[in-house]
């Protein structure tokens, strides 16, 4: 979804191939060894990993442009994309995995969300006053959170505040697969 959403603020028009998860097809292997998503062929070039992905979509068409120009700003930009993974996504696949430790991945993505919170009140987007790569990152997430059962409490307002102003972009509306529409009520 980060890489659908980057192209879509990129209004960049693409041709989508659906692969179900963990069952990749032979063209699909035969460019990419390990036969995961999001790939993208761009003429002769092959490229996957959402952030190689994502930075050279960025990069290959610049407007509007998704990461800062200093190196500073953009190294902190990448730290916080580092974070999104790593500390939130990881409990993501823990709370789809289902099991013993969904419930507690629930209960530490809502926490740390809200001990987060402050940060969603510093700026228009997700630290920075411009819509940047690590909201490519982090909305889809947002937009999971209730088909994934984790329900913020009110003082976590300045998350929902945050994710209803994503969501009402044509660019994220357009991210957006039929199934995943109905994932956010």
């Amino acid at each position: 979804h980060r890489v659908r959403l980057v192209l879509a603020a990129k209004d960049v028009d693409y041709d989508r191939v659906e692969v179900p998860p963990g069952k990749p097809h032979d063209e699909l292997l035969s460019i990419n060894p390990y036969g995961d998503t999001p790939t993208l062929q761009d003429r002769d070039m092959v490229l996957y990993e959402p952030d190689v992905v994502c930075e050279y979509i960025d990069e290959r068409y610049p407007h509007p442009p998704l990461m800062p120009v200093d190196p500073l700003s953009r190294a902190r930009l990448r730290l916080a994309i580092v974070r999104i993974e790593n500390d939130w996504l990881t409990l993501v696949d823990e709370i789809e995995a289902g099991g013993k430790g969904a419930d507690a991945a629930r209960k530490a993505l809502r926490d740390d969300l809200v001990k987060n919170a402050p940060a969603f009140k510093a700026s228009r987007f997700f630290l920075s006053p411009e819509i940047s790569l690590a909201d490519c990152a982090l909305a889809p997430l947002i937009w999971r959170l209730d088909a994934l059962g984790v329900h913020l409490p009110r003082d976590a307002q300045a998350i929902i505040d945050y994710g209803e102003r994503i969501f009402r972009s044509q660019g994220f509306a357009r991210s957006l697969t039929p199934d995943e529409k109905l994932l956010h009520t």
